[in-house]
């Protein structure tokens, strides 16, 4: 679900509500690894990352805050940022395949889509 855009990634919500979770998608075409980016696109995105953590965080109660990019099932050049709490679905183990998927309630992930939008510039 689109949430907004920031200077050089689209920001989506994943449609799991089992994890509060994020995807920066940089807009460069052709770009698999973070090392592909520009110098100064590679600052611009672990800022984006930072601010992303820093606001899921307020926003969402979590434990920890997961970072990561495999690009194993989807080539383009995307980061992972997604809320943990030491309860949830999957815990300890990474978020995938640790639980099925699970729908958010009607309108939450509109509604946390509009609070993350609204901190995230």
């Amino acid at each position: 679900m689109p949430v907004t855009e920031l200077k050089l990634s689209h920001v989506r919500l994943m449609r799991d509500a089992n994890y509060p979770w994020l995807l920066l998608l940089p807009r460069r075409v052709g770009i698999f690894e973070l090392v592909d980016l520009e110098r100064e696109d590679r600052i611009t995105l672990m800022d984006e990352i930072a601010t992303a953590s820093t606001v899921l965080k307020e926003i969402v109660p979590c434990d920890k805050i997961n970072v990561a990019a495999f690009g194993n099932a989807v080539r383009q050049m995307h980061i992972h940022v997604i809320a943990r709490t030491f309860n949830d679905a999957g815990w300890p183990k990474p978020v995938w395949g640790a639980a099925p998927k699970r729908d958010y309630a009607p309108g939450a992930a509109e509604a946390l889509a509009a609070k993350l939008k609204a901190r995230l510039k």
